[in-house]
C-alpha cells in the first residue's frame, strides 16, 4: 500500500477522526496511487494516521475511512460499514414509513456513497472515486442485505465533476423502476419518480420536520414554497389545514404533487398548485395583498461551497423577507437552508437582517435538524447540513 506524508502540524485533523485531508495539507507521497485508491497516510514522522481514499483531482484529495492500521479495507469490511448502517435505521422502517436514507456517506465511514430506500427499491448515489472503484461489490453486498427489487444509479451530482467523475444514472442491477413507485412516510403516500426526480428522488431529510410544523397547520391557510413533491403540503392536509398553495417552478414537480394529492384522498378545493419561480411568484402575492397564517420556505442549496456564501445569504435574507411579509400578525414562518457552508448561527443571522428589512419582530419558536437517518459524527460537523427555524413573526 503506498504511503501519503502530510506536513509537519497538519496531521491535527487526522488524529481528531475527521475524514477530509486537503491537498495542501499533503508533504509527498511514496508512490503513484491511482484516483480512488486506497492509501496509508502518514504523519511527518511516519506515524500512521488513517487509510484513505486517494484523488489528485479533488480538492479533497484523501478521503479517510480507517483509523485502526491492523483492519483490512475488504468485502468483509464494507460488507460490516454496510450492516452497522442498516441496522441503526431499521426501527425506522414500518407499516407507516418504507423509506429512509441507509448509507449517508462519511457519517457512516464509506465517504462518497449515499444509499435511499423506496419501498422495495434502492436509489444509488456514489460521489467519490474511492466508492466508484468498488461499485460491483457494494451492488453485491446491498443485493445480499436487503434483496431489492431494483438498485438504480443516481450519481449525476455535481459533486463528482470535482473527484474527476462522469455523471451517471441508470439501471444497475434488478428490476427498472416504474414511473412511479409508491411509498409511505408518516402514514402518507407517495408516487416517488427516481429516474426524473431530483436528487435521489426524495427528500426524506424533511420526515421528522413535516410532522412538527403540520401539528400548527389545523384550519390554517398554508403556502407551501419550493414544494417538489407536496411533503409539507400532504402533511398540512392531514392534519386538518382550510386550504394549501403550493409553488414549484418544475413541471415534473407539480405533476408529482397532483399524483400525491389524489393518491391520499385529500379534498382539490383545499388545495392550489403553481408552477411558477418562487421569488417571482411571492413578489405577485405581495402585490395581490394576499396573506397566509402559515409560510414554508424550503428552497434549495443557495451556497454550494464557501465562496458562494455571501451571494447566498443575500438570496436567503430577500426570501425570508418576502415570505414574512405575507403573513399574518402572529403568522408562522418555517424556514430552512441546506447549505452546508451556511451554519446555524450564520442562518439565524441572515433571518434577524430579513426581518429587519421587513420591519418586523421575530420569535424563534423550534430549531429543524436533519433526522437519524442523516446522522452527524461530531468528528465531521459539516455533516450537518440541513437547518431550519420555526419562527412566529409578529
Amino acid at each position: 500500500m503506498i504511503d501519503v506524508i502530510l506536513k509537519k502540524g497538519k496531521e491535527k485533523a487526522a488524529m481528531l477522526h475527521h475524514p477530509w485531508i486537503f491537498s495542501g495539507a499533503i508533504d509527498k507521497i511514496k508512490g503513484k496511487p491511482l484516483n480512488g485508491e486506497i492509501v496509508k497516510v502518514c504523519s511527518a514522522s511516519a506515524e500512521f494516521l488513517a487509510y484513505g481514499y486517494y484523488n489528485d483531482q479533488s480538492r479533497v484529495a484523501l478521503r479517510l475511512m480507517e483509523w485502526e492500521e491492523s483492519k483490512t479495507i475488504d468485502k468483509e469490511w464494507y460488507q460490516e460499514k454496510l450492516r452497522n448502517a442498516i441496522a441503526s435505521r431499521k426501527h425506522l422502517l414500518n407499516a407507516d414509513t418504507n423509506t429512509c436514507r441507509l448509507v449517508f456517506s462519511e457519517a457512516d465511514f464509506l465517504p462518497g456513497l449515499i444509499v435511499d430506500q423506496y419501498a422495495d427499491f434502492l436509489s444509488l448515489q456514489i460521489l467519490s472515486a474511492g466508492i466508484e472503484n468498488v461499485k460491483e461489490e457494494i451492488i453485491d453486498l446491498l443485493k445480499e442485505e436487503l434483496n431489492p427489487r431494483g438498485i438504480f444509479d443516481k450519481s449525476d451530482a455535481g459533486a463528482r465533476k470535482h473527484e474527476n467523475l462522469e455523471a451517471t444514472q441508470g439501471l444497475l442491477w434488478g428490476e427498472t423502476p416504474p414511473e412511479f413507485i409508491e411509498v409511505r412516510e408518516n402514514g402518507i403516500a407517495y408516487h416517488i419518480n427516481i429516474a426524473d426526480g431530483q436528487k435521489s428522488g426524495f427528500y426524506c431529510d424533511q420526515r421528522d420536520n413535516r410532522e412538527i410544523l403540520a401539528a400548527y397547520s389545523k384550519d390554517k391557510n398554508v403556502l407551501d414554497c419550493f414544494c417538489y413533491s407536496g411533503g409539507f403540503t400532504l402533511n398540512s392536509l392531514k392534519h386538518g389545514a382550510a386550504h394549501v398553495t403550493s409553488v414549484d417552478s418544475s413541471a415534473l414537480a407539480i405533476e408529482t404533487l397532483a399524483h400525491n394529492l389524489e393518491l391520499n384522498g385529500f379534498d382539490p378545493t383545499q388545495q392550489l398548485s403553481i408552477q411558477s419561480d418562487v421569488n417571482k411568484q411571492l413578489r405577485v402575492f405581495k402585490e395581490e395583498g394576499k396573506k397566509f397564517d402559515i409560510v414554508v420556505l424550503d428552497p434549495p442549496k443557495y451556497a454550494p461551497s464557501r465562496s458562494a456564501l455571501d451571494r447566498a445569504a443575500r438570496a436567503y435574507k430577500d426570501l425570508n423577507r418576502l415570505g414574512m411579509l405575507l403573513l399574518e400578525k402572529g403568522g408562522i414562518l418555517a424556514t430552512y437552508s441546506c447549505s452546508g457552508a451556511v451554519d446555524m448561527e450564520t442562518f439565524k443571522q441572515i433571518i434577524a437582517w430579513a426581518a429587519l428589512d421587513a420591519g418586523k419582530e421575530v420569535q424563534i419558536i423550534k430549531q429543524f435538524h436533519q433526522p437519524e437517518d442523516h446522522p452527524v459524527r461530531l468528528s465531521f460537523p459539516e455533516g450537518e447540513y440541513l437547518k431550519g427555524l420555526l419562527l412566529r413573526v409578529l
